[in-house]
This record gives C-alpha cells, structure tokens and sequence, in this order.
C-alpha cells in the first residue's frame, strides 16, 4: 500500500461521510493539547477513546480518571491498533506519527496524522451541532482559519427556531412513515411541509401537523 499519497493537497477530492462512532474504539496516540482536542470531539460523538502516551496533560488525566476514556500510559507500539476503528497520530514526534500512520495502513485502519495533512486519511471539519442540526464545514484542508471563519458566521443563523424545526419534522416524518405506507404519498406531505416557512411549522408543533395533513388523507 502506498503510503505516501500522490495527490497533491489542492488536488484532493474529499468525500463527505457522516460517521456513526459510538462506542466504536477510537485511538489517539498522544497525550498533549493536541491529543487533547481529538479526544473532546471524539467523545462528544460518544466514541470509545483509548489513549497511548506516557505523559498525559492533566486535562486528559481529569478524563481518565472520571473513566471518560482509557489510558495506556506507555510508548506507542503496533498491536495498540488491535480491534481500533479510527486512529489520531497526535504524538509530538513525527517519527512515531509516520510509523502510526505506516501501521495503520497495513491494517487498512483509517488515520488522521496530525500537522501532516499528506499521510491523512481523512480529516475533521469545522462543526456546528446542535442537535439534531449537524452542519460540517471544510475547505478540504486548504485555508482551517476560512472553515473556523464560517463556522462562526454560520453558527449564529441556526437559531432555536430551527433546532425545533428540525425535530418537529424529525418525529413528524416517524409518525408518517408508520401511518401511510405509500412512499409518494408521503414524499407528497414532506414536500408540501418543505414550502411551509419554519416559523409557521414551528408554531403549529406536532399535533398540529399531523391534525392538518394526515387525518384528510386517510
């Protein structure tokens, strides 16, 4: 397998993927500030984050000992990759980074290295998230600062409104899917929901929509 990716960082062709981690082991290699904000995004998307180092900031110690996350407080070896869905190389040595990302490879385990956007597998977006709204921003690692800029900017217009817009809609389309089984005439409902403002859907609440476009329909 090569390791070393022939595309050049701007010829990158990133695909985005929503990933289900929960309770799937995660490992970050390294235990500074770095390692520190792999694990925080890590764990609030509910991963099994398992950390190698044998130094730990005491922001990551504080985790370990509320039993946040597993520590293996030595060197970084191979078999640390035993039954991991997601690596982070995070260590301060670029040495140790390489054969992580070297190791990982073998194992066809996807890694992200970090300062070394080359030997990535894949890498994090800026995040909005306020559930269920989950918005990822990327300038496919070209200009972080523009995709931070964005986040800020974009953060603000997702107001409370739609986070209840989102989750109205969210039970709405349950509750149709298990009352009318004919697949257009649901796509019909949504899509005639979709031409609502939110405000107007927000407003009305659940009961309401099911009052207005399902008893009709029957």
């Amino acid at each position: 397998m090569n390791l070393i990716h022939s595309k050049s960082r701007t010829d990158r062709l990133y695909y985005p993927l929503f990933l289900d981690i929960s309770d799937k082991p995660c490992l970050v290699v390294g235990g500074g500030r770095t390692a520190e904000r792999k694990v925080r995004i890590l764990l609030k998307f509910n991963g099994a984050v398992r950390v190698v180092s044998p130094v730990i900031s005491p922001v990551l110690e504080k985790l370990v000992e509320k039993g946040k996350i597993s520590l293996i407080a030595r060197e970084y070896t191979e078999s640390d990759l035993d039954g991991i869905a997601l690596v982070f190389a995070a260590t301060n040595s670029e040495t140790v980074n390489i054969r992580i990302r070297r190791d990982a490879a073998v194992r066809n385990i996807l890694v992200n290295v970090v300062d070394n956007p080359v030997l990535c597998d894949f890498i994090v977006p800026s995040i909005i998230k306020k559930d269920p709204i989950l918005i990822a921003i990327s300038t496919s690692g070209t200009a972080p600062l523009l995709s931070r800029k964005l986040r800020k900017e974009l953060a603000g217009q997702i107001t409370k409104n739609y986070v209840r817009y989102a989750r109205i809609i969210g039970n709405f389309r349950k509750f149709l899917i298990s009352t009318i089984p004919n697949k257009t005439t649901r796509m019909a409902i949504l899509k005639e929901i979709a031409r609502m403002d939110v405000n107007e859907v927000t407003q009305m609440g659940l009961d309401n929509l099911k009052n207005k476009f399902l008893e009709p329909k029957r």
